[in-house]
């Protein structure tokens, strides 16, 4: 991602749909976390997983159901959801959406 370094970009504009597809793109990838967009078609999704460390998404366009330890959350554009570290999580596309990662990883 060399070629947006250092450029006022717009973040809907850096991942495109595909259909009956989830497309990614990681943006910054160090040893202490990532970033990463995501666009996933309608019915597409994550299935359950857990993760060692915590994590933030931001939807900014579209419509998920976001589950965290069990609990089902309804989200769409403009709103965040923090997946805990070792807490089981998935995901689904109500609408197509797309969403930004956020993955920080504690120092040991």
């Amino acid at each position: 991602m060399d070629d947006i370094i250092g450029q006022a970009l717009k973040l809907i504009d850096l991942v495109d749909y595909q259909k009956g597809s989830v497309v990614s793109k990681q943006i910054i990838k160090k040893n202490t976390g990532n970033v990463t967009l995501f666009a996933f078609d309608e019915g597409q999704g994550l299935s359950e997983h857990t993760a060692p460390f915590d994590a933030l998404v931001y939807i900014f366009e579209g419509e998920a159901e976001i589950f965290v330890d069990g609990k089902s959350n309804p989200v769409g554009s403009g709103n965040i959801i923090i997946m805990p570290a070792n807490k089981p999580h998935a995901l689904k596309a109500i609408k197509r959406f797309k969403m930004l990662l956020v993955m920080i990883k504690e120092k040991g």
